[in-house]
């Protein structure tokens, strides 16, 4: 960023260095890894596309710019939402209360049986992967020159694998259709043969319903089979194979692609508020533009590879940045027993000695049995003995004293 905290194109790391070595910049932000210059002001920036593949449990993000090869990936990162931790939370929170309302007490009647919900509410579960996806725009717009975005609407064009002549029958001979009904099956069936099982080898398209016995086209009657499995059935029924949950498996809806299907109509009226040119294409197009370009399948790849944009990006050799939702900590006033009574006392003060729960620090520890460096998230105790937690571990014990503010909580953990 320039001194006017106007956002400027990314730099390499090695020129990031140089210039704060000569005290030429400072650290803006931690995470994203963000330089404001000291002596620039204003500059020449490039379009700077933000490419999302949004996904149930992880989303992809990828910014992307011209370069002399043509489309290039600058910044990539993965964020990983809560979504199943607030649901066992509401869970929780539901059989403590239906508990409590049944003991031998008087009778209270369920409050939510009085209530309306408003036009357009989605469950907290749902609604926390748009707030997720809406901030990192509002942050990357604001740290990067973002002027378009580019947006995996759907994972599968189902209207197209229900009726595949929607479009006329050349849409359904072409090669961009049969990338959309595999990907739904992989997804659908685990990327594994539906009759033995086995996985990493070859899978074919198999119908449960032999068309020579008035089987369909239809997605409800596709299975993925190894070629020995497939030669096997021949012209069996999956029933008459010895498979009989087969067809109730078949027509059971894909848990992951409704959760996202029932936000992304949504997500694209958010995305929409912020006044960028939005590029919109299927997760069956973005694997084409994928597999044709000889990329791996990871999150923010497929993000940079999300719709017409993505027929061509150079993607080089870098480490996507790995965000994770963590919340802003719960609002109770203290712990509960299984039975809904309190177990501990009160929260005590939300800020020792300057830290919170949830900040970014970094711990020098030069004496003890805890000698080293740690950088991590602190959860705060009174008496100004730290947690930190890095990775997967937590060192324990951490004097207030040794730790170094990095970053303050903002949600999410890096």
């Amino acid at each position: 960023m320039d001194k006017n905290k106007k956002s400027l194109m990314p730099c390499h790391p090695a020129r990031a260095r140089q210039l704060l070595r000569d005290g030429k910049a400072a650290v803006f932000r931690r995470y994203p890894f963000t330089i404001i210059l000291k002596y620039r002001e204003g500059g020449n920036v490039q379009d700077v596309r933000l490419k999302i593949d949004p996904g149930s449990k992880k989303t992809g993000v990828a910014l992307v710019s011209e370069c002399k090869r043509g489309p290039k990936v600058i910044w990539a990162a993965e964020i990983e939402h809560r979504s199943e931790q607030i649901k066992r939370a509401l869970e929780k929170r539901r059989a403590v209360r239906r508990s409590r309302r049944n003991r031998k007490t008087r009778y209270r009647k369920p409050r939510f049986l009085n209530r309306r919900r408003p036009e357009g509410w989605l469950p907290p579960s749902l609604e926390s992967r748009i707030v997720n996806i809406e901030t990192w725009v509002r942050r990357l717009s604001k740290l990067s020159p973002v002027n378009a975005i580019s947006l995996e609407l759907v994972k599968f064009d189902t209207q197209k694998l229900q009726n595949p002549e929607i479009n006329g029958i050349e849409y359904q001979q072409g090669e961009l259709f049969g990338y959309e009904i595999r990907e739904y099956l992989l997804e659908k069936w685990g990327r594994k043969c539906a009759y033995c099982g086995k996985t990493d080898l070859p899978l074919q398209i198999e119908h449960i319903v032999p068309k020579s016995r008035g089987g369909s086209d239809r997605a409800s009657n596709l299975t993925l089979a190894c070629k020995k499995c497939n030669l096997a059935k021949g012209n069996k029924t999956a029933e008459e194979f010895g498979y009989l949950g087969i067809q109730k498996q078949a027509k059971k809806p894909l848990k992951d692609a409704a959760a996202i299907n029932s936000i992304r109509w949504q997500l694209f009226e958010q995305l929409k508020g912020f006044g960028f040119e939005i590029e919109c294409g299927s997760g069956g197009r973005t694997k084409y533009n994928r597999i044709r370009q000889g990329y791996s399948k990871e999150h923010w790849i497929d993000a940079a590879c999300v719709g017409k944009s993505g027929q061509k990006v150079y993607i080089p050799n870098l480490k996507p940045l790995q965000i994770r939702a963590m919340g802003w900590g719960n609002r109770l006033m203290c712990r509960m027993d299984k039975y809904g009574f309190p177990r501990t006392s009160a929260k005590s003060i939300k800020t020792v000695k300057g830290f919170q729960t949830g900040d970014i620090v970094k711990a020098i520890v030069t004496k003890g049995k805890k000698i080293g460096t740690y950088v991590g998230r602190v959860a705060v105790r009174a008496s100004g003995s730290f947690n930190i937690r890095i990775a997967k571990e937590t060192v324990q014990g951490i004097s207030w004293k040794n730790c170094q503010l990095l970053q303050r909580i903002d949600g999410y953990s890096y």
